[in-house]
């Protein structure tokens, strides 16, 4: 089994820009712009946490 190679250019993902609190319409739609926002975190959480990994297999092997 090979393990993924690592680009050279692997910079951090970018967090969600959160939508300004007059962008909700208060109407209760489903999904809220929020329940998107907080769907978007969640990715952006995954995919910083596998970053993270990724940096520290990049130190290990030195």
């Amino acid at each position: 089994m090979t393990t993924p190679s690592i680009p050279a250019d692997d910079p951090a993902p970018e967090p969600p820009e959160r939508p300004g609190d007059n962008q909700c319409c208060q109407s209760g739609c489903e999904p809220c712009i929020f329940d998107l926002y907080a769907e978007d975190m969640q990715a952006w959480r995954d995919d910083f946490r596998a970053w993270e990994v990724r940096q520290a297999s990049r130190k290990a092997a030195g």
